[in-house]
């Protein structure tokens, strides 16, 4: 089966941020970069099934900087066959620009699954992979937790509130993967960084759309004020209930 996954370099959710000097943007200071989590588990997804079914090819696919190869190269060293780089300044905000240039990358491909992560971590949009979809007319799955192919369809479930929903449709497609549909992507291997350094990336100029939306003004939140210790033991509840009736209010 021949499989495309699209994958985005982010920072490090758990590095304490700042805002850069353009008060829009996040300071790339001291922050490290890696594969966003759920385009982690889109690969990891894409691998097994291709060692289900006995072979295929996957492909990863990321658009940004020059930085960007860093993060396909991690993809290949977990076992992905080739990669392609969209080469662009800068990763926009624009979930359309960035579909746009996707969606004209993978339309002749000829792949029988594109996989997506439900959301970039750092963006938490989630909409690219729905909008591409949309440019390719392709059905399109989205937050998968569970997924199958059987010759040419698929079935992905989907956790929904309460419950669980199973969706059928047919090949070629796209899914979204959700958290859950593997629960630990592999890490690559010492046999896996060096095979990645000889496995295929091409970089090209990224055909990014009209960019029609930006980031205007970006804030940290507030930092949470101090706590305060009222006493230790079963003394203190007399003077926790007090300040949660008279200062919280929520008793």
């Amino acid at each position: 089966m021949k499989i495309a996954v699209c994958i985005k370099r982010v920072a490090d959710m758990g590095a304490r941020f700042q805002i850069g000097a353009d008060g829009a943007s996040v300071s790339e200071t001291g922050i490290k970069y890696d594969m966003s989590d759920f385009d982690e588990w889109a690969v990891e997804a894409a691998l097994q099934l291709n060692e289900k079914h006995g072979g295929g090819e996957v492909t990863v696919i990321s658009l940004g900087p020059d930085a960007a190869q860093e993060t396909i190269r991690k993809a290949l060293a977990m076992g992905a066959d080739k990669g392609v780089h969209l080469k662009a300044p800068a990763i926009p905000f624009d979930g359309f620009a960035i579909a746009e240039a996707l969606a004209a990358e993978l339309r002749d491909g000829g792949y029988d699954l594109i996989l997506f992560g439900r959301i970039a971590v750092d963006s938490a949009a989630g909409v690219t992979g729905t909008m591409v979809a949309e440019l390719l007319g392709l059905p399109c799955v989205t937050a998968v937790s569970k997924l199958e192919v059987t010759g040419t369809s698929g079935t992905g479930e989907r956790q929904v509130e309460g419950g669980v929903e199973t969706l059928s449709f047919p090949l070629p497609a796209l899914c979204t993967i959700d958290q859950g549909l593997v629960t630990q992507a592999r890490y690559p291997s010492l046999k896996g960084i060096m095979a990645a350094k000889k496995k295929p990336l091409e970089s090209k100029p990224a055909q990014l759309g009209a960019i029609s939306v930006s980031v205007s003004k970006m804030e940290l939140p507030p930092e949470r004020s101090a706590g305060r210790i009222v006493g230790e033991g079963a003394a203190a509840v007399p003077e926790l209930i007090r300040l949660l009736q008279t200062e919280a209010k929520v008793l």
